[in-house]
């Protein structure tokens, strides 16, 4: 029997469905939202959508299909099935009702579309996205390189099944992502897709320019649109917004984009395996996509929801990336070395003169590891203790 790693949201799981008559996880597809949902519920019933024969009962008979499962349960990938949720919203209103249900599912945008229109107020929504470092930091996995942790990404079937990472990626590109993109977008030649990931997982960490995109591919910049904003839904890439907080500074305005799983990047690059990353050409861009794909993970999966940005301005001071605690923001700088500099700390300095409650709490990650306090209010942190920063 496989150890099951455990993750971080379980607790907030556990504890919103005895607030909420339903609980909704949504998740890029092979995240761990199932096993999550039956270690946590293992005495509920569980049913597929993704099960042909299922799917069908609960389309053509969706009350004799809910009257099986009396006392609620888990559904998984409700999308398939969307017109259950209006179904649903009718029992869970019913007070001499106690039927509780867990409903998870991979297409974010489909399932909080249904979801605002059937079950508003009744429903409590998570995100659970790929490990965490911290997560696996207590498995032998969690002993691991930092180019090991890029190339291997955080997919759970990778760890659980000791799989190569490269060749699960390949398989997630072609049945995965294909997969969703026929419910979101109309992508008609999925070869010239497939470069387009190829493109922008080697713009991963930079400003997005679609214009550059689609000029190498020969598409027009309202289909590279389309084509990031159906990544979005899919919960494969990010696009980190800039901060635009008036500092008297003519600031950058175009966002830029990362994706969730460094793996899946790497994969993309046609990277074979973690040696290669020592001296590639885009090791510090994921290093820092790293990082940036980690406090997501951790704010999603501790519930806290913090909306993260960057900020640069138009002579080319930057912070990699900042979020707002309190009323004051808290600036992150991101540095793949190995040994901390003094140069590490410019970007941070030059922020905190042009906003001075910036300067009361600021952090700096690199690719060490050892913890350090500098100027009593910078906390330098390793890679491994990223989580840390929203802690």
């Amino acid at each position: 029997m496989k150890t099951i790693i455990r993750r971080t949201i379980s607790d907030i799981l556990v504890k919103q469905s005895r607030l909420y008559p339903v609980v909704g996880i949504t998740g890029p597809r092979q995240s761990g939202k199932t096993t999550l949902v039956r270690t946590c519920f293992p005495e509920k019933q569980y049913v597929s959508l993704e099960d042909y024969d299922t799917r069908e009962f609960a389309v053509s008979d969706p009350r004799g299909f809910l009257d099986r499962m009396p006392e609620g349960g888990i559904i998984d990938e409700i999308q398939r099935a969307p017109a259950l949720l209006s179904y649903i919203q009718t029992i869970v209103d019913e007070p001499s009702k106690s039927a509780r249900f867990i409903l998870t599912g991979s297409n974010q945008f489909l399932l909080l579309k249904h979801v605002s229109q059937s079950l508003a107020g009744r429903i409590s929504l998570l995100r659970l996205l790929p490990f965490t470092i911290s997560e696996l930091s207590g498995t032998e996995s969690g002993k691991l390189s930092a180019n090991h942790f890029l190339y291997y990404g955080g997919y759970p079937r990778i760890y659980r099944e000791s799989l190569n990472p490269t060749d699960w990626c390949s398989n997630y590109i072609e049945t995965y992502l294909e997969k969703d993109l026929k419910d979101i977008v109309n992508v008609l030649n999925l070869d010239l897709f497939r470069k387009f990931l190829s493109v922008i997982a080697s713009c991963c960490g930079q400003l997005l320019n679609l214009s550059s995109i689609g000029a190498v591919l020969g598409i027009d910049q309202k289909t590279v649109k389309a084509w990031i904003a159906a990544l979005q839904q899919s919960q494969i890439v990010i696009l980190l917004q800039p901060y635009f907080k008036n500092y008297r500074k003519r600031v950058v305005k175009t966002p830029k984009l990362y994706f969730y799983d460094t793996g899946l990047a790497c994969a993309l690059l046609k990277i074979k395996n973690p040696d290669v990353l020592a001296d590639h050409v885009a090791r510090g861009q994921l290093f820092e996509n790293l990082v940036i794909s980690e406090l997501h993970k951790e704010s999603f999966h501790h519930n806290l929801r913090t909306d993260f940005y960057f900020w640069r301005d138009h002579t080319g001071h930057e912070v990699d990336c900042l979020f707002e605690d309190n009323g004051a923001v808290v600036p992150v700088e991101i540095k793949s070395s190995q040994t901390i500099r003094d140069d590490f700390f410019d970007g941070l300095r030059y922020f905190s003169d042009i906003d001075r409650k910036a300067g009361k709490r600021s952090f700096v990650v690199y690719g060490g590891e050892e913890s350090q306090v500098r100027r009593r209010t910078i906390n330098v942190l390793p890679w491994k203790e990223t989580g840390r920063i929203l802690s």
